[in-house]
């Protein structure tokens, strides 16, 4: 009995250490069998996981726009009235600080978007703004005569399509900007590139089919105010000055009803500003004083083109033109191009001044085109040539910005649209 035990414990010890041999050779062969069809990986992606990092990219993108989606869901649960002023103000300081930090983000190996950098030329730029197949690029066909490839599917333009139109002796640069969607400020479809060029547009067509519903007209506008756009609207009358020291010192030229002391406190505090001189010279808001506090905004006067008029009848037309800021169009058929090109000078602001040669007839033929807000003399010599200023005397006009014709003016004097001007030089 005492043999047998003996055989049998030692039997049993032989198939431990059998099991033990067998369970090492198989966790050896996975391992060199998971190592053997894991998916290469290039030495930037090896250095970047021993240091620690991940190989993608795109997490600290996701992370803000989580955080952003966290904010707006928060503000859109928070009533407004005064005790919640201060934490709503705070919310939209936050909201305006992670928008900034998601458009500067620069993406490993983005570089410039190839095809929408177009070189500035002409005395304007328009740009068409719009969701894909509303008929962009059959507009600048039939407005500049520039072929942009045009089809029954989406996103026939990929790239920035430029052409140029003569109007009242203004030379007008057009873009077709390829179409964009929903999250394009966030980075979606390249929506980025598109919104960057429209960013350096003096106005922006924003073509809508008037088929689909008006709510496409709310999004566009949305993807624009998230990339520091601020559509038909004039910079806020804030003055803003940083001091290195003596606290924030807050001046009201006009009351304040949307705004009180301790919201105003709060922004800056968020912005870690903590001495400043802030004069408000109208009513203004948070998101007005967050505009100037970030500094980069944009002010484009926008038109709403409403394409395809032809499939509505004359009473929904009726309907459509009580809309502000916007122009019925069938861009197909040409209809109403007519109305689009004077609503178009009349929102650019350009004004028209023709030369005088001393004994010699205005030169109707080709004006100096100047831009809005620069229509004093001074401008005018600049538009034509730097060296005039310094050997300018005086400068005759005539037109309806003087009281009689012609009339000596110095540099200072502002100029109206299809004024006629001859300078007169020092002897």
């Amino acid at each position: 009995n005492a043999l047998s035990s003996r055989w049998w414990c030692a039997n049993a010890l032989c198939e431990c250490v059998n099991v033990f041999i067998l369970f090492i050779f198989v966790l050896c062969f996975n391992r060199e069998f998971l190592s053997t069809t894991s998916p290469i990986r290039t030495e930037d992606e090896r250095k970047g996981t021993r240091r620690g990092k991940q190989p993608n990219n795109n997490n600290n993108n996701m992370g803000v726009l989580e955080k952003i989606e966290e904010i707006e869901a928060e503000m859109a649960r928070t009533q407004k009235n005064k005790a919640t002023a201060k934490h709503l103000g705070l919310l939209k300081a936050r909201l305006a600080k992670l928008k900034q930090e998601l458009i500067s983000v620069k993406t490993s190996g983005g570089g410039k978007g190839e095809g929408f950098d177009v070189p500035k030329t002409g005395d304007a730029r328009v740009g068409f703004v719009g969701f894909p197949s509303v008929g962009k690029s059959t507009l600048l066909t039939n407005l500049a005569g520039v072929y942009s490839e045009a089809a029954a599917y989406e996103f026939t333009t990929l790239t920035t399509v430029p052409g140029v139109i003569r109007y009242k002796g203004a030379k007008v640069q057009l873009l077709d900007l390829p179409g964009i969607i929903e999250g394009a400020k966030d980075g979606k479809g390249r929506g980025r590139q598109v919104i960057a060029v429209a960013r350096t547009c003096n106005l922006i067509f924003i073509c809508l089919d008037i088929a689909k519903p008006l709510g496409h007209k709310r999004l566009i506008e949305h993807e624009l105010e998230g990339f520091g756009i601020r559509l038909n609207k004039s910079p806020p009358k804030i003055s803003f000055r940083k001091k290195d020291k003596g606290g924030l010192h807050i001046t009201k030229s006009a009351p304040l009803t949307n705004l009180d002391d301790e919201t105003i406190r709060t922004i800056c505090a968020e912005y870690r500003i903590n001495s400043a001189d802030i004069t408000f010279k109208e009513d203004s808001t948070e998101d007005d004083l967050i505009d100037v506090i970030e500094g980069n905004r944009v002010y484009i006067p926008a038109i709403y083109v409403l394409n395809k008029i032809d499939q509505i009848s004359i009473e929904e037309l009726d309907i459509v033109y009580k809309i502000p800021h916007c122009v019925p169009i069938s861009a197909a058929h040409k209809w109403n191009f007519d109305d689009l090109l004077e609503k178009m000078w009349e929102y650019l602001k350009l004004i028209r001044v023709y030369t005088k040669p001393k004994g010699q007839l205005p030169d109707y033929e080709d004006p100096v085109v100047l831009k809005n807000g620069k229509h004093t003399i001074e401008d005018f010599c600049e538009q034509i040539h730097r060296g005039i200023l310094k050997d300018l005397k005086h400068a005759l006009v005539w037109g309806s910005s003087v009281k009689h014709s012609p009339q000596t003016v110095g540099k200072e004097h502002s100029l109206n649209d299809e004024d006629v001007v001859q300078l007169v030089k020092k002897v």
